[in-house]
């Protein structure tokens, strides 16, 4: 073969690997996109369908659980038909999914479209590009795909506020979704440049295990999913209780039980000789372990982030949704950043001071912005904290995919896809409930003491505010509260000291989810010992002890 076709080929080659690489970000990226564009847009929808707010959240809410039940029994589906075809199967199911909310003119349709029909096609998805990008790439260059897929994921969270707002004040929410039916079919046209290895075997499907997975990280991703409006123990006055504490402690608890049933169950069958639905000997694989656990708390910090911030540009500052996304978007240019540069300009690095670094940038974001909060403060102290947080996601990005892919044999990439996405479902369902539910508490504990310790403000108003709030005080701009007291028929003096109040107890709560969030960036730095030191394909051994 003469240079000039070596020339020809390589450049054919390097075009078909980024046509592939573009095919699975696309696909990360409509996996995220969703609820990032919903949570924006959840009063339109509401209207639009003909019902309320807690009807559109209670979509969110099944989507994220139809996920979480079935993403370990999706990667198992991909080693059974292929990761390709799997890949391709979830995403007509998703286009299908898209294209009938798009279509919703109610609210049980729009469960079967969103929740049921994306939520499985996203099940098969996730999992396959896990083993995909494996199976496409070298062990030396799995990192930065690792990372521009990752990041692609994340930047659909950030950017998702925008497109939603632009979407809704000009066009429709609807639009969002026929939108990702067109994108659906650009990736069916871009994926037939993906390799996938044939299934070497037929895998037989555990479905005791299937079940027990399921139901367990369903009732557990429940419990976390509710704790925001019946309490994590103390139960909330308007709330169910389960002998004498939180539905959600049960909740909870029965799913931890289910799932060690399910490793149980697993080992049982591996003792016995058949094959598992998740083989229990990967959790005794360090490297592994250290990359879930990295993933869970990436995973609960950055949407923990995604929760306070546009709370406090949306609300407390009363920005538009158009106007958040913009504030957003600096998050975004760093963590793709991080995510591309990093493995192409020190392909050597070592993976565990990259994540170590990382999971500061996180902490001192959040730490900045927790600082910078301040009753006189405007949109742009959100800048700095953001391009911190975001170099923090994409430095993360870029290790820890390749790290939990290159700790086990290639042909159980997909079961690691599977456990991966759990473990990343868990992570953001725990940090949204989380920061939500500490910001409230935090809240309404400033709101009512402040109310409480205000001599302008009479002692039948206050008895009355701790009997009606007591469950939890609603984060509420300034406006809202002025039209709900002036409906109330509240007195100019009850009207400003509730103001003065609710504006310092808004950011009482932002300040009190940062610092929690804060918190679990400085316990996941404990966790970093179990990354390795040394890329996976480097030739030298690593390290995953302290």
């Amino acid at each position: 073969m003469t240079p000039k076709a070596d020339t020809q080929d390589t450049r054919g080659s390097a075009a078909s690997t980024r046509i592939v690489l573009l095919t699975l970000a696309a696909g990360q990226f409509l996996m995220a996109l969703d609820s990032s564009v919903m949570n924006v847009s959840i009063a339109t929808v509401a209207d639009d369908v003909g019902t309320t707010v807690t009807g559109i959240q209670g979509a969110i809410t099944a989507y994220t659980l139809v996920m979480a039940m079935l993403m370990i029994p999706g990667g198992k589906v991909g080693e059974l038909i292929g990761r390709k075809r799997a890949f391709m199967i979830g995403c007509v199911v998703y286009g299908c999914g898209s294209l009938t909310t798009a279509l919703a003119p109610n609210l049980p349709v729009l469960l079967v479209g969103w929740a049921f029909l994306e939520g499985v096609g996203a099940s098969l998805i996730l999992p396959a590009i896990v083993a995909l990008v494996a199976g496409n790439f070298t062990v030396e260059r799995r990192p930065g795909a690792y990372g521009l897929v990752a990041a692609a994921g994340a930047v659909a969270i950030a950017v998702g506020p925008l497109i939603g707002g632009v979407a809704t004040t000009y066009f429709s929410w609807r639009w969002v979704f026929a939108g990702e039916v067109a994108l659906v079919l650009g990736i069916l046209a871009l994926a037939r440049r993906v390799a996938d290895a044939a299934p070497g075997r037929r895998p037989r499907i555990d479905l005791v295990g299937v079940a027990l997975s399921s139901l367990g990280l369903g009732i557990f991703v429940f419990g976390v999913l509710r704790s925001d409006q019946w309490g994590w123990f103390r139960p909330k006055p308007d709330g169910p209780v389960w002998l004498g504490v939180s539905p959600v402690v049960w909740l909870m608890l029965a799913g931890l039980f289910l799932l060690w049933a399910f490793l149980r169950w697993e080992a049982r069958l591996v003792v016995r000789g058949r094959e598992p639905l998740v083989d229990p000997a990967l959790l005794e694989n360090k490297q592994l372990t250290g990359g879930l656990t990295m993933f869970f708390f990436q995973y609960l910090v950055q949407m923990g982030v995604f929760f306070v911030v546009p709370l406090y540009l949306s609300v407390a500052l009363g920005l538009s949704a158009l106007d958040t996304g913009v504030r957003i978007l600096p998050l975004s240019v760093t963590l793709l950043a991080a995510a591309i540069l990093i493995p192409r300009l020190l392909p050597d690095v070592s993976p565990r001071r990259v994540v170590r670094l990382g999971v500061l940038a996180m902490l001192a974001g959040a730490v900045a912005l927790m600082a910078a909060l301040d009753a006189d403060a405007g949109a742009e102290i959100v800048t700095i904290p953001l391009l911190l947080i975001g170099l923090g996601m994409g430095a993360l990005a870029s290790q820890l995919g390749s790290v939990t892919v290159s700790a086990v044999p290639d042909e159980q990439s997909a079961e690691v896809g599977g456990v991966q996405n759990s473990v990343t479902n868990l992570g953001a369902s725990i940090g949204t409930a989380l920061a939500g539910s500490i910001l409230i508490a935090t809240l309404t504990t400033s709101f009512l003491t402040s109310i409480e310790e205000n001599p302008a403000v009479p002692s039948t108003v206050k008895s009355e505010a701790n009997a009606q709030l007591q469950s939890g005080v609603p984060f509420l701009s300034d406006a809202q509260l002025k039209t709900a007291l002036k409906d109330a028929g509240a007195s100019p003096e009850v009207t400003s000291a509730a103001l003065d109040a609710n504006a310092a107890a808004r950011l009482d709560g932002l300040r009190a989810a940062l610092g929690v969030l804060a918190l679990s960036a400085l316990v996941a730095l404990y966790f970093t010992h179990r990354i390795p030191t040394v890329q996976p394909g480097s030739g030298t051994p690593g390290s995953a002890g302290p």
